[in-house]
């Protein structure tokens, strides 16, 4: 199983005290670390991910459960985007984020906040967040990484400037938390609430046309 190296000093450390418990005779303390140690390895699995769907499509930044579409937040029109499909990601799913379409990143930054419930509406305007905007073939795309009450850092691995690939690995967060898509006025959604998602597979969005001149 492939890992985030996100994870590496998670599982290291949780090995090193599984082991030192042992010596020092205490095997059922080893087993509670050794049990955590497989915990941190679920936790920051990091699966192969393809998408087949055509290029107008744009594919969920992460696994989850969608709980939110509809506006996005008056700044974020500012930059030409008019929809937002919010994403639930639960300690049990795949945290690592993924690229929701092919674009050059015009803007990326992260903030410091809060640390409300990741379910919660208030997360999305409180909590620490990363922010990345993709200008894509056909119009601006953005997303933005939101910290939840268990993850205590949202690691972005975008810096403006780069060119990201549809699916590509993005980031991470850690443990619960919550990301929002944000779409011009002209791409269809695809998802309701409810729907499951898988990061870089799932379509939660189409142009439905050629690209933006």
């Amino acid at each position: 199983m492939r890992l985030h190296r996100a994870g590496i000093p998670y599982l290291a450390w949780t090995a090193l005290a599984a082991l030192g418990s042992f010596l020092f005779g205490y095997p059922w303390l080893s087993a509670v670390f050794l049990v955590l140690m497989l915990g941190f390895a679920a936790f920051f699995r990091h699966p192969e991910r393809h998408s087949a769907s055509p290029p107008e499509v744009v594919v969920s930044p992460a696994d989850g459960r969608v709980v939110a579409v509809g506006e996005c937040p008056e700044w974020v029109k500012s930059k030409g985007l008019a929809q937002s499909v919010a994403i639930f990601m639960s300690p049990a799913n795949v945290h690592v984020n993924r690229a929701p379409a092919a674009g050059n990143v015009v803007e990326a930054y992260w903030r410091k906040g809060k640390k409300w419930p990741a379910y919660r509406p208030k997360a999305s305007e409180l909590n620490e967040h990363a922010f990345v905007l993709l200008q894509t073939a056909f119009g601006p795309v953005a997303y933005r990484q939101i910290a939840g009450a268990l993850a205590r850092r949202v690691v972005c691995e975008v810096t403006p400037g780069m060119q990201l690939e549809r699916g590509q690995p993005v980031g991470i967060i850690k443990f619960s938390s919550r990301v929002e898509l944000y779409l011009p006025a002209h791409a269809r959604i695809l998802v309701k609430v409810g729907d499951r998602t898988r990061a870089g597979e799932t379509p939660v969005a189409s142009f439905g046309e050629g690209p933006q001149a």
